[in-house]
């Protein structure tokens, strides 16, 4: 792993000091769920609340819409007709603002601008970087910026965008043992010797298994009972309770309209599938993928990868239809990524995009991992994005 510097260093420290003091106030223990909360979102400390760079070449990972600017233009292909009869579109988690630029260029050249494009970014210094990539738009398209620091309290009627957000939910943990289930959680070992514990240190955080809470053993239960082979002892996954609250909080705001959520995760049957014996939990950090959170603590970003099942449920329990489930891949070919490319005249600029449109919709790459779902209600037709490809039944 690449060395931090004394800055980097201390401020991980200051972050594992205090997951270890919630720790002890919690009698020694607290759930996965709560260190990722911690890790991720500490005001001022956790990886989202403090100043790091986290998109692109200098940062721990690339999204798609830093990877090439046609995954945004083939969004903005599917908003427009949703937007026909007017309306806004609501992003959560912009990134560094490239996506918001190209949709909004994109819509105006098609004449299907929004009413307004408002911002949802709980990420202060990712905000930042939005106004200032955002700023060099033209007046017609910046005066229909707004950023919010809440779900808006009046309906939308457009579009609400969600790309790698649900990935970034914390999540609980659990292990199958003896046909039963346990809690993953963390604590503080044992100190090694009374020299540490006058100082101790941010590798004293471990993993310990605990009697899983009503929720999650319930959840276990539904899930242990649905699936089609029952899972080995010693299996280990994720399952994230905050999904239902999630989808019924942005649900709430959808007026009419269409969720177009971007993320890598499977449906439930193959996202618990008994050889997956470690689940899909995951770090990015300056680019390179380990499976390790309790390293580099604030640093580091920690993901799990997208129960679509779940999501669907959810979905479905607060008045919204399943629109749409298909490959990245099969969404972009569906939104007519191949026109873009074709429409380069310039020999250099077409092998430029020709290779990005690999990286997009290659199974190696992202197109097979990640997962494009519509979430809809009150919306005639169907979707072009998922024209070529239904995976709704997999769900």
């Amino acid at each position: 792993m690449p060395t931090l510097s004394a800055e980097e260093e201390a401020h991980s420290r200051v972050l594992a000091a205090l997951v270890r003091e919630r720790v002890r106030d919690s009698g020694g223990w607290i759930s996965f769920e709560q260190f990722m909360d911690l890790a991720l979102y500490a005001p001022g400390l956790g990886y989202y609340s403090a100043g790091s760079v986290k998109l692109g070449p200098g940062g721990d990972f690339v999204t798609a819409p830093e990877v090439s600017d046609l995954f945004s233009r083939c969004v903005a292909r599917q908003c427009a007709p949703v937007l026909a009869c007017g309306g806004e579109i609501l992003e959560l988690g912009a990134g560094t603002g490239r996506m918001a630029a190209v949709i909004l260029e994109t819509l105006s050249a098609a004449g299907a601008l929004p009413d307004r494009y408002a911002i949802l970014e709980v990420s202060a210094d990712l905000a930042e970087r939005q106004r200032m990539r955002l700023a060099r738009l033209s007046p017609e398209l910046r005066q229909r910026l707004i950023w919010l620091d809440r779900l808006p309290e009046r309906p939308v009627r457009g579009v609400i965008l969600a790309n790698e957000v649900l990935d970034a939910l914390p999540c609980r943990r659990f292990t199958v043992a003896a046909g039963g289930v346990r809690e993953i959680g963390v604590a503080v070992a044992a100190d090694r010797s009374a020299d540490d514990r006058a100082q101790p240190d941010d590798t004293l955080l471990v993993e310990r298994a605990a009697m899983p809470d009503e929720a999650l053993s319930s959840a276990c239960s539904a899930l242990l009972r649905e699936l089609p082979r029952s899972l080995p002892d010693g299996y280990s996954s994720e399952l994230c309770l905050r999904v239902s609250p999630w989808i019924a909080g942005i649900g709430g705001c959808l007026e009419r309209g269409v969720i177009l959520l971007f993320d890598y995760g499977l449906p439930r049957a193959h996202y618990y599938h008994p050889q997956r014996l470690s689940g899909t939990l995951r770090c990015h950090f300056r680019q390179r993928v380990h499976d390790d959170p309790y390293i580099n603590i604030g640093l580091q970003d920690i993901t799990a990868w997208v129960d679509f099942t779940r999501l669907a449920e959810a979905a479905v329990a607060c008045g919204l239809q399943v629109a749409g489930f298909a490959t990245q891949a099969a969404f972009l070919l569906a939104m007519d990524i191949e026109k873009h490319v074709a429409e380069a005249a310039d020999p250099i600029e077409h092998a430029r995009l020709a290779g990005e449109a690999q990286r997009l919709l290659l199974p190696g790459e992202m197109g097979e991992a990640f997962k494009v779902m519509a979430l809809a209600r009150g919306l005639e037709g169907q979707l072009q994005g998922f024209a070529l490809q239904d995976l709704r039944r997999s769900l």
